[in-house]
């Protein structure tokens, strides 16, 4: 992990400009909060008493946000998995005022010092979040799979559950790593590599580029980059194996909304391929796309270039909502496969109404009106939310770039080219981990350099090197 914490003072340090350029909301009305408030103390109705099931979560450390909560069992024949979601339907009413505001907010907004939450936090953090030691009303999915990890059969109903621990990933790596994991994750180190091989085997696209953070150090802020733990991997199969499971339930009762993306472009293939050519990393013809990147190392400096290009397979993203005949498009080119968002409704709007739709498919009830006028208007409110997230994710982590590099213009750096322009590249800089741009003709992608720093300008939010 590399990581550098900068040191001129807290004060100076605030995240507030950005979030006053993009119009971030600081509270909620009054109305909001006051009907968050009503809703904790809502009956939970005639639900079954599953709280029985040895629950778990895991998250970030510090979460409080908690949207999932899973068991995974052994079975003579295979696995059985619940995945318990926090049920949102029972607190937030349609059509009224919290209902109003988070349709608003589409989603939870992270900046470094604090996030803007898509619901109040008696809800989010409180009553509706799936925290440890605590009766909490859920929808519970049940998956009976076979032994090589495909469901034969699925269950979702509403429930009351309790999970027994709060996890991190961090700590269920290292018991794994120990070989004395909790009970109720052990089948995790079996099931999530079949789901995995199961992902390859659709040609399923997964990107391992590094990823930034950004996390409070001492009297400053610090960039780091971690790698992806066997054990994020395999618990985010878990979520996607709902979200494939919701979108089926979907697509056979001609109802829902589904998470897009279409088939890589076949210029966008050829490109990569190319790429792969010069950059002499061998791709056999008869190896499709996902399978190629699944194989490279990404702690190669080539693996990371091609990671880099590979984001022009994964463009055109998108929420379809139908009610009657499907979309054109019912696939996610990332998934392989026809998946939904279900499995994060404390943090994201789309959630909430999928599942309502697949509680009522598979009750064999139709869907009330007030689920089937919303439907159409969600595809433009989760494209407007992601791109604001995305847009504030991006500002934030350029704010610390360039407060972590003001004061080194004309030092050097170790960087590998990840993509190459006319007349600039794309690098990344691995201490401090920075993606920055870098003046330079045709640099060679996929190669390691040395690169100067010429600008670091924390009011522009903007960094930028040249080759040594």
């Amino acid at each position: 992990m590399a990581s550098l914490v900068i040191r001129t003072g807290r004060a100076d340090l605030s995240f507030d400009g950005i979030r006053t350029e993009f119009d971030l909301p600081s509270s909620f009305p009054s109305v909001v909060l006051a009907e968050a408030e009503t809703a904790v103390s809502r009956p939970v109705g005639d639900r079954p008493d599953l709280t029985s099931i040895p629950l778990v979560t895991i998250d970030p450390p510090g979460a409080k946000d908690l949207d999932q909560a899973l068991c995974l069992e052994r079975t003579a024949s295979g696995f059985v998995v619940h995945y318990a979601i926090a049920d949102l339907g029972l607190f937030v009413t349609p059509d009224e005022a919290l209902d109003a505001e988070v349709r608003q907010r589409g989603q939870t907004i992270y900046l470094p010092d604090g996030n803007v939450p898509l619901h109040p936090t008696v809800l989010s953090e409180g009553a509706a979040s799936l925290l440890p030691g605590v009766t909490r009303p859920a929808v519970l999915w049940t998956f009976t799979c076979s032994a090589d990890g495909v469901p034969t059969d699925v269950e979702v109903r509403r429930a009351l559950v309790r999970s027994r621990a709060q996890f991190d990933y961090a700590s269920v790596q290292e018991s794994f790593d120990r070989g004395d994991p909790h009970p109720s994750v052990a089948a995790l180190a079996e099931f999530g590599p079949l789901r995995r091989e199961l992902a390859r085997e659709r040609g399923a696209i997964e990107l391992q580029l590094p990823e930034q953070e950004v996390e409070s150090g001492g009297e400053g802020w610090k960039l780091v980059t971690r790698p992806r733990a066997q054990v994020d991997a395999w618990n985010a199969e878990i979520s996607l194996m709902t979200g494939m499971a919701a979108a089926s339930i979907m697509l056979e009762a001609e109802v829902g909304i589904l998470r897009t993306l279409p088939d890589p472009d076949a210029e966008a293939v050829k490109a990569l391929r190319k790429s792969a050519a010069a950059l002499r990393v061998p791709w056999p013809a008869d190896v499709s796309p996902g399978a190629f990147l699944a194989g490279l190392d990404a702690s190669q400096p080539e693996a990371l270039a091609l990671f880099t290009d590979a984001t022009r397979l994964l463009r055109g993203a998108g929420y379809s909502a139908f009610n009657g005949e499907a979309p054109e498009v019912v696939t996610h080119a990332g998934v392989a496969a026809p998946y939904t968002h279900v499995t994060a409704p404390l943090r994201r709007l789309v959630d909430r109404f999928a599942t309502e739709v697949c509680l009522a498919v598979t009750a064999g009830e139709e869907l009330p009106s007030w689920l089937a006028e919303a439907l159409p208007q969600l595809p433009s409110l989760m494209g407007a939310s992601d791109s604001l997230a995305s847009k504030v994710e991006r500002a934030s982590l350029d704010q610390v770039e360039a407060w972590v590099l003001a004061g080194r213009v004309g030092q050097e750096f170790d960087a590998v080219v990840l993509r190459a322009g006319d007349q600039e590249a794309e690098v990344f800089v691995s201490d401090p981990p920075v993606l920055a741009k870098c003046e330079g003709r045709r640099l060679p992608e996929g190669e390691r350099i040395r690169v100067r720093l010429v600008d670091a300008d924390p009011a522009e939010r903007r960094v930028r090197f040249d080759r040594a």
